[in-house]
């Protein structure tokens, strides 16, 4: 099971009780706005430091992306959460850790994976899932993933989280796991309109078949 409880104690940082930090404890939130492309992914400043991102994928192909920059040694905690909004029951994202001195892996052809680094996926754990309230937000989540990874070298990293089944929804992703009060200050009120279905996308358009005459 899970250890990580991506919300607890967020709206007491963003109501300003981590004035107090000896007695709360908080990850730091944030949201995505404009996709997470390659080109515009989302920076994490220390991934040592819990930070909880609150982002959609909204297309059979939408890939989000998250950087960071870490050090040898270093372990870093990531871990995928998906809120329980209608529909998402069997929404479970693959992520993956890109890099230098990280073993080869076999990831969609659709992510490139710059020369000389390698890869750790974390696909979501089989069998029973989960399950956890909030009780400050009172907003329940499935626990899909977790997993500590021990940088094995210097330099920068790439978080690529993605659906192998190509369906769409919302997700928490957590990188670190050392609790220091800050984040995004409206927090409780921009997790009202993330907590809202995502429309899935079509299914793709099978190809048409013409049966031989004689």
């Amino acid at each position: 099971m899970m250890t990580v409880r991506i919300i607890a104690a967020f709206v007491l940082a963003a109501f300003g009780l981590a004035l107090a930090p000896q007695h709360a404890e908080a990850h730091q939130p944030f949201f995505e706005g404009d996709d997470w492309t390659p080109a515009t992914a989302y920076r994490v400043k220390d991934p040592t430091v819990s930070t909880a991102l609150y982002a959609t994928l909204d297309s059979r192909t939408d890939i989000d992306y998250v950087v960071f920059t870490g050090q040898a040694g270093q372990r870093i905690l990531l871990g995928v959460t998906i809120p329980q909004i209608e529909g998402q029951e069997e929404f479970a994202p693959t992520i993956a850790m890109i890099g230098p001195g990280l073993p080869a892996a076999a990831l969609p052809a659709s992510i490139d994976i710059p020369d000389g680094a390698g890869a750790v996926i974390l696909a979501p754990d089989p069998g029973p899932v989960a399950e956890f309230f909030e009780p400050f937000s009172r907003t329940r989540y499935w626990e899909r993933q977790e997993e500590r990874v021990t940088l094995p070298a210097d330099g920068d990293y790439t978080v690529a989280v993605w659906d192998a089944a190509g369906r769409a929804g919302r997700y928490t992703l957590v990188v670190g796991d050392r609790e220091i009060p800050g984040g995004d200050m409206a927090f409780p009120f921009k997790l009202r309109s993330f907590w809202t279905p995502v429309p899935q996308p079509p299914a793709p358009a099978q190809p048409h078949t013409c049966g031989s005459s004689r």
